[in-house]
């Protein structure tokens, strides 16, 4: 499943360098599947629409760091746990239980996004 940040954060920012999709962002930053990713064109969103991947859009969240769930693999395929997690000195990097994924399907996620 993706990770999710928590209303914890204190907006320290250690995570947002550590992840390697760039699927971190600091609040009130809009945010692209292109950043970051090698993904140009139409990008498959997990709910099937497709979205231009250098569109910028609304941020998840105005006030803290977020994740976008689109981009998040747990880091598989790049560490062996997610590096946001590892990292947060307040433990508010999660599993978001919305967002269940195999670690399969998390490695197809990571190969679309880093041809």
């Amino acid at each position: 499943m993706a990770i999710k940040i928590t209303e914890d954060c204190i907006n320290c920012g250690a995570c947002e360098p550590e992840c390697p999709n760039n699927a971190i962002y600091e609040g009130g930053v809009e945010w692209a599947i292109s950043d970051g990713t090698s993904v140009k064109g139409m990008f498959a969103m997990m709910d099937g629409t497709l979205m231009e991947a250098n569109k910028k859009n609304t941020p998840v969240s105005m006030d803290t760091y977020y994740i976008v769930t689109n981009k998040c693999t747990e880091c598989q395929g790049f560490h062996e746990e997610p590096q946001c997690a590892s990292v947060c000195p307040v433990d508010c990097c999660v599993p978001d239980e919305m967002y269940v994924e195999t670690v399969e399907e998390l490695m197809a996620k990571k190969e679309r996004m880093h041809l």
